[in-house]
C-alpha cells in the first residue's frame, strides 16, 4: 500500500510540475522595472503545494495556499486562476469571475484567462462583457480561426449581424470556401436579411460541397422566405427522396411547413420525426414548441396535433418535460379544464413531476379555481419546500380563501428562499401587502408596499396596485394619481391599468376626465370586467346619469354575481 501511495506523489508531482510550466506566470517578465520582488522559492514551494491539494481534491487547502501565493506577489495571475478554477467547480460563479478578472487584468493574452473569463460573463449573460474579451483575443491572435468564429458566433447572438458577416467575408478570403465556415456565412446573411447575397453564396456551395445536405436546406429557407413556395416545396421533395431518415432535412421540412401552415403535409411528416432515433428529444421538442405555439387551429387539426403529442409521449414514457407538452396546448387553447385533468393524471403516475405540479399550480391560478390551488399548492409546497414558485402559489391559493395567516407564513418562507433575488423579494413585498390590506391592516400594507417601491421603483403591477389601494381609503390620492399615471404612460392601452388611473382620477374629483377613460375602456369590450362597470357607474351617479348609472351596475352584475352591495345603489338610484 505505501508503494502505492508512493508512485501516486510522484504522479501527482509530476502533474503540477507540468502545470505549473504550462500555466503559471509567477511575474511579469514584459517590463522589467515594474517585477515585484518576492521570495521566489517559497512562492513556488507554496504554490506547488496548491497545485497537490487540488488534484488531490482539497479544494479548501489548496485556496488557503493559494492565498499565501498571492500575499507573497500580488501579480501572480496563475494563482488567480487556480483559485478560479477552484471556485468554479464548486459552483460559485461570482468568485470564479473575480478571480478570472484578476488573471486576465494580469495578463490579457493568455488564452486561458481569455476562455474562462469570456465563458463566465456569457454563462451569466454578460454577452457585451463576453464580446469585448473575445475582440481583444482576436486582434492578439488573428491566426485562430475559432476566436474569430467564436466572436460571430457572439455577434449574432446580440443580432450584430453585419458584424459577424464582417468576420465571415475576411475568413473566407483568406481560406476560400471551407464547409462549416460557409455554413455560418450564409446563416448570418439570411438572418441580415440579405437574400440576394445568401442565395447566390448558397449555390456556389452547392457547386463545392454537392454532398452538403444543410445547403439544399438553407436554399429552400432563402426561397420560402422571399415567397418563392413552389421553388422550396420542389427542394424539399427532392431532398426527401434522397435522403428519407436525414434528420436535419425533416426538421427543415417540418419547419417549413409550420411557416407555411401546411398542416395536412406536417401531420405526415410528425411521426417518422418522432421516431427518428437521429434527432434529439431537444430538437423534438423544440418543433412541438412551435407547432403548439399557433393559435388558429381547425377543430380536426386540434385532434390531430393532441394525437401526434400522444405519439411523442408514448416514445418517451420517462420522459418529466414531453408529457407536459399536451396541457401546455390545451392551455394554449383555452382547454384549462381538459389540460388540469392532464396534469392531475401525469402527477398521480408521478409524485416527483415538480414541472407537472408548477404547471398545474398555474392553470389553477388562471381558472381562478383556489380551492384547488389552495388545496394543491399545500402538497406541492411540502413536497417540494425549497421552490419559491410552490411557495408564492400557496401563499395566494390561502389569500383568496382568506387563510391570511397560512399565507402570510408561506410568505416568510418564500422571502427566506428569495436569497439575495430583488425580483423574488418584490414578488414577495407585492402579496404581503395585498394580505394586509384584505386583513385591513392597511397601515402595515401600504409600509410594505414604500419598502416594494423603494426595491423596484418602476414595477408597474406594484404601482398600480398601491394606486389602487390609496384611492379606495381616500388617502394621499395626489400620490396614488402620480403612481397612476405614471403607470400609463408606460402601459397606454392596459385596461386595468387604466381602470385604476380613472378611479384615482374619479377619487380626486376629476370626474370628467375618469369617465372620458370608463367609456373608451368599456367601448372596446375586449377583457371586460365587473369592476369596470362597477367603478363607470358611480362616476355616472355623480354626473346625475342615474339611468346609465343602473345600466352599468347591472352589468358588472351579470359578470359578478356576487356583488350585491350594487343593488342598494341601484334602488338608491332609483328614488332619485
Amino acid at each position: 500500500m505505501k508503494e502505492k501511495k508512493h508512485s501516486l506523489q510522484a504522479l501527482i508531482f509530476t502533474l503540477i510540475l507540468v502545470l505549473f510550466s504550462c500555466v503559471a506566470t509567477k511575474h511579469k517578465e514584459n517590463d522589467l522595472n515594474n517585477v515585484i520582488k518576492y521570495d521566489a522559492a517559497t512562492f513556488d514551494y507554496v504554490y506547488v503545494e496548491a497545485l497537490k491539494q487540488k488534484l488531490l481534491g482539497n479544494g479548501g487547502e489548496a485556496l488557503k495556499y493559494l492565498e499565501q501565493c498571492i500575499k507573497l506577489n500580488p501579480e501572480s495571475d496563475a494563482a488567480y486562476f487556480q483559485m478560479a478554477q477552484i471556485v468554479l467547480a464548486s459552483g460559485d460563479l461570482n468568485n470564479g469571475k473575480k478571480y478570472a478578472e484578476k488573471a486576465y487584468k494580469i495578463d490579457d493574452r493568455n488564452i486561458w484567462y481569455i476562455m474562462m473569463l469570456s465563458g463566465i460573463y456569457y454563462q451569466q449573460g454578460n454577452l457585451d462583457s463576453a464580446i469585448i474579451v473575445y475582440e481583444k483575443s482576436s486582434v492578439y491572435y488573428p491566426q485562430k480561426q475559432n476566436f474569430q468564429i467564436t466572436l460571430a458566433n457572439m455577434y449574432a447572438e446580440k443580432k450584430d449581424f453585419n458584424k459577424a458577416i464582417t468576420i465571415y467575408e475576411n475568413l473566407e478570403q483568406k481560406l476560400g470556401l471551407v464547409e462549416n465556415i460557409t455554413y455560418g456565412y450564409i446563416q448570418n446573411l439570411i438572418k441580415a436579411g440579405k437574400y440576394k447575397e445568401a442565395l447566390l453564396k448558397t449555390e456556389s456551395a452547392i457547386e463545392e460541397f454537392p454532398a452538403g445536405i444543410q445547403y439544399y436546406a438553407l436554399l429552400a429557407e432563402i426561397y420560402g422566405i422571399k415567397g418563392d413556395r413552389d421553388k422550396a416545396q420542389e427542394v424539399y421533395q427532392k431532398l426527401l427522396k434522397e435522403n428519407p431518415d436525414n434528420p436535419q432535412i425533416q426538421l427543415s421540412i417540418c419547419d417549413f411547413l409550420i411557416n407555411e401552415k401546411r398542416f395536412d403535409d406536417l401531420f405526415i411528416m410528425l411521426n417518422p420525426v418522432i421516431l427518428n432515433v437521429s434527432i434529439s428529444r431537444e430538437d423534438k421538442i423544440s418543433l412541438f414548441a412551435k407547432l403548439i405555439a399557433i393559435k388558429d387551429f381547425s377543430v380536426d387539426n386540434i385532434d390531430k396535433v393532441l394525437l401526434s403529442l400522444m405519439v411523442f409521449e408514448a416514445n418517451y414514457s420517462n420522459d418529466e418535460v414531453i408529457p407536459l407538452l399536451r396541457p401546455e396546448f390545451l392551455n394554449s387553447i383555452n382547454r384549462e379544464r381538459e389540460a388540469s385533468a392532464r396534469l392531475e393524471e401525469i402527477i398521480s403516475k408521478n409524485q416527483d413531476n415538480y414541472y407537472a405540479w408548477e404547471k398545474l399550480l398555474f392553470v389553477y391560478l388562471q381558472l381562478g379555481d383556489f380551492k384547488n390551488l389552495y388545496v394543491k399548492g399545500e402538497e406541492c409546497a411540502t413536497k417540494f419546500n425549497r421552490s419559491f414558485v410552490a411557495k408564492l402559489l400557496y401563499a395566494n391559493g390561502a389569500l383568496e380563501n382568506r387563510k391570511y395567516e397560512i399565507a402570510l407564513e408561506e410568505l416568510r418562507k418564500a422571502q427566506i428562499l428569495a436569497g439575495d433575488n430583488n425580483d423574488y423579494i418584490v414578488q414577495v413585498l407585492t402579496m404581503k401587502a395585498d394580505v394586509y390590506y384584505r386583513m385591513k391592516e392597511f397601515n402595515k400594507s401600504f409600509e410594505i408596499y414604500e419598502e416594494a417601491t423603494i426595491k423596484d421603483p418602476e414595477d408597474l403591477t406594484i404601482l398600480n396596485n398601491y394606486a389602487y389601494y390609496l384611492s379606495e381609503q381616500n388617502i394621499n390620492l395626489k400620490k396614488a394619481e402620480s403612481m397612476a399615471r405614471k403607470v400609463i404612460e408606460k402601459e397606454k392601452d392596459n385596461p386595468t391599468f387604466l381602470d385604476t388611473y380613472a378611479w384615482v382620477l374619479f377619487k380626486r374629483g376629476k370626474v370628467k376626465d375618469a369617465a372620458k377613460i370608463m367609456e373608451s375602456i368599456i367601448t372596446r369590450g375586449s377583457n371586460i370586467s365587473a369592476e369596470y362597470y362597477e367603478h363607470y357607474g358611480f362616476m355616472l351617479k355623480s354626473m346625475k346619469k342615474c339611468d346609465k348609472a343602473i345600466d352599468n351596475w347591472n352589468n358588472a352584475i351579470k359578470l359578478d354575481s356576487t356583488k350585491t352591495e350594487l343593488k342598494g345603489e341601484i334602488e338608491n338610484c332609483k328614488r332619485k
